[in-house]
């Protein structure tokens, strides 16, 4: 398989997924398939539910059109008319197949539309997808930040033509920070996608491996790109 092609999967491994979905049984399908492939999963049962989840932070939303109270079509025009939520890519998810409808649901924003009944390998397919086509250019090979770069072909981060070395830890959690940028997170989220839910280890751990990857960026003065949030946890930014 091709690097490029490589690092897409492993950013798009790492994403999270709100389901919205009126339906348990729905979502508990949903909700394996995506997390055989490697996806963490936030689910909501209506439109209000899902705003509130939207604090923590979803990369794609699969968003049923048929809900109690405010349609799913109603949310997903909410969503891309608001500054804060209108990058947040959206697959609406429907039985309602016709033409028309995927036309009506595609005009309100959403970046794809899938009819029900679908089998996972296409929702999988689907998402990714869409999650490959929301990161600008090749994000996912090379991205520089405020002067630091970090290339996950060659596995190196740099600064003005000087190597920073990191250790594979370190080197995973400024893969996350840079690709999610500008965005906070908690020491739980952080512990989630860069160590992965199936690992045990205590949130202070973040807090010992941000000092780690502050003392390295000093060499090139780029420590202060990784902030820390108070009350929230930490956020990388240029700004």
């Amino acid at each position: 398989m091709p690097a490029s092609q490589t690092a897409s999967s492993t950013v798009c491994s790492m994403a999270t997924i709100l389901i919205v979905d009126d339906e348990p049984d729905i979502r508990e399908t949903i909700r394996f398939a995506l997390e055989e492939g490697g996806f963490q999963v936030l689910e909501a049962g209506h439109a209000d539910e899902a705003r509130k989840r939207l604090s923590e932070h979803p990369d794609l939303i699969l968003l049923d059109w048929m809900l109690p109270g405010r349609s799913g079509l109603e949310l997903a025009a909410q969503l891309k008319q608001s500054p804060r939520t209108r990058m947040i890519p959206i697959i609406m998810v429907s039985a309602r197949g016709a033409e028309e409808d995927r036309v009506k649901g595609l005009d309100t924003g959403a970046d794809d539309y899938i009819a029900k009944p679908f089998s996972p390998r296409e929702m999988i397919a689907r998402v990714n997808a869409v999650l490959r086509r929301s990161m600008p250019g090749d994000l996912t090979d090379q991205i520089e930040i405020g002067g630091l770069r970090i290339d996950n072909v060659s596995h190196r981060v740099s600064a003005g033509g000087k190597i920073v070395d990191l250790a594979p830890t370190e080197y995973r959690l400024l893969y996350f920070f840079m690709t999610h940028a500008d965005r906070a997170f908690s020491r739980s989220q952080l512990l989630d996608q860069v160590w992965g839910s199936h690992v045990y280890v205590e949130e202070r751990t973040v807090d010992v491996h941000v000092r780690r990857l502050r003392k390295a960026l000093e060499q090139t003065g780029h420590e202060q790109l990784l902030q820390t949030v108070r009350g929230v946890g930490y956020r990388f930014s240029d700004q």
